[in-house]
């Protein structure tokens, strides 16, 4: 049986009758109490890899909204369309990278662009199209329900690439060293075994030496650094394998890539050094402290002296606060900057990072199984989670904290909760000047045994107790 073909004529894209949402037409319905145009020359852009489509008020153009190209001279074509519009902000949702080359040219073509978060613009489900998202920003746009991501300024912005594309070669670097090892065992050289680190003065000097086409164990053992553990006896019998030559031919293939990359990093750190040269100095001509340092520099850090450049970028020394190293509070700065005025305070700082509990209520009731900390892919929370892992190592009052939380809510929560402490120390050292002290950790552990007490003898005094100290007390 045939089917009969609707009379109703399809939708285009500038038509007056406006899709409904939900089940309720938004264009056509008159505002709702409190509800105002904040944007009146608001347009909205919906990202995509190949096409870009744009919605505008109506009444500006004969189509209000329009599908562009992504090449160059595409987007030119986009900034004339809006200014002959009369637009003056525009939103975009984040997508990828595509949104990269679009948000600069607009920016520097004079309007206010917004990049918005994806899961800011949650429509009805199965009214998924180009057209209707691009309608669906501009709309909320318009009445000002949209805000806008956190983007760095151009300096911070440079020195944030930078960083990043030094992880990215770390990473691969990191790579090349499990794959090192892969073929040293498959050759049956258990070199990981008697060396704490192949890619060390000890495991690369063997390494090369059988590339070499040394084959003797004894000779190769021979060449241990004096500040390895185990002795040549050790090492010359973990040596002794099967050296095949296509083995060798693949060890051969990965050690040039493992280095490779290394002279990348090198180029990227004489990059980032460069540019840290160009940030204003805050010292005021303070000196820093000498300190000694306490541990080698391991292949992946940077050679240049990052405790210097850092100490005249703020104007102090946050690396001595417990968990800040050089390495991760520069990944710090490149990520958030130096000026925190986006955030009004310090619990909003942190809940954008993520490192804050879930709010999940109903009915006036928590739900307990929501109130984790959201997931998140900031580079910045990751660095203060880091930093977070090694406090609680650390004889310092952030320890003694997170070692406290550690045994009573794992060790997951406690890395959360010294992460957050340590972004409220950042922001309110960059934000207000205040130089973190360290209490120790065995004052901490005295205050906090004063606190128990003192909650002890008031839920004593609630239950009609007297809370009396024996002589066994400490």
């Amino acid at each position: 049986m045939a089917r009969r073909r609707s009379s109703r004529k399809p939708k285009t894209s500038d038509s007056k009758t406006r899709p409904r949402r939900g089940g309720f037409p938004i264009h056509n319905a008159p505002l709702p109490k409190g509800l105002k145009t904040d944007n009146q020359n608001a347009a909205g852009i919906d990202i995509g890899a190949t096409q870009h489509y744009v919605a505008i008020p109506e009444g500006r153009d004969e189509a209000c909204v329009r599908c562009f190209g992504t090449f160059t001279s595409d987007l030119h074509a986009i900034a004339e369309w809006l200014a002959d519009c009369g637009i003056t902000t525009v939103a975009m949702e984040s997508t990828g990278v595509y949104w990269i080359p679009l948000f600069e040219l607009l920016e520097s073509s004079g309007f206010e662009v917004k990049r918005v978060e994806p899961g800011k613009l949650k429509r009805a489900p199965g009214r998924k199209t180009d057209v209707l998202d691009c309608q669906w920003i501009q709309e909320l746009h318009t009445y000002g329900l949209l805000e806008g991501s956190f983007l760095p300024d151009q300096q911070i912005g440079v020195l944030r690439c930078y960083m990043r594309q030094r992880d990215t070669l770390v990473r691969h670097a990191g790579q090349h060293i499990q794959h090192m090892q892969k073929v040293l065992e498959q050759m049956n050289i258990k070199l990981t075994e008697v060396v704490t680190d192949i890619t060390g003065a000890t495991g690369m000097a063997i390494i090369d030496a059988i590339l070499g086409g040394e084959r003797d164990p004894q000779k190769l053992a021979a060449l241990r650094d004096r500040r390895c553990k185990n002795d040549e006896s050790t090492i010359a019998l973990a040596l002794e394998g099967n050296c095949s030559e296509h083995h060798l031919f693949v060890l051969r293939q990965v050690v040039e890539s493992y280095r490779f990359y290394h002279r990348q990093i090198a180029d990227v750190d004489e990059m980032i050094e460069s540019h840290l040269k160009t940030f204003t100095d805050k010292s005021d001509g303070q000196k820093l402290t000498y300190r000694p340092r306490k541990r080698k520099l391991r292949n992946s850090e940077p050679r240049f002296d990052m405790r210097k450049y850092l100490h005249q970028m703020i104007g102090m020394d946050l690396t001595e606060i417990p968990g800040f190293g050089g390495a991760a509070l520069l990944g710090i700065v490149a990520e958030v900057g130096l000026d925190m005025s986006p955030w009004p305070t310090e619990k909003h700082f942190a809940s954008w990072l993520c490192l804050c509990p879930g709010n999940h209520k109903t009915g006036g009731r928590q739900n307990r199984g929501k109130t984790a900390t959201r997931p998140t892919k900031s580079h910045a929370a990751t660095l203060f989670r880091l930093g977070a892992q090694s406090i609680l190592r650390s004889d310092c009052a952030l320890g003694a904290f997170g070692r406290r939380l550690r045994t009573r809510l794992g060790a997951p929560k406690a890395i959360t909760a010294v992460a957050h402490k340590l972004s409220i120390i950042y922001y309110n050292a960059l934000k207000y000047g205040r130089q973190y002290v360290d209490q120790g950790a065995e004052n901490y552990e005295r205050q906090y045994r004063q606190w128990a007490i003192k909650g002890l003898r008031r839920r004593a005094e609630q239950l009609g107790f007297d809370l009396t100290p024996t002589s066994k007390a400490g």
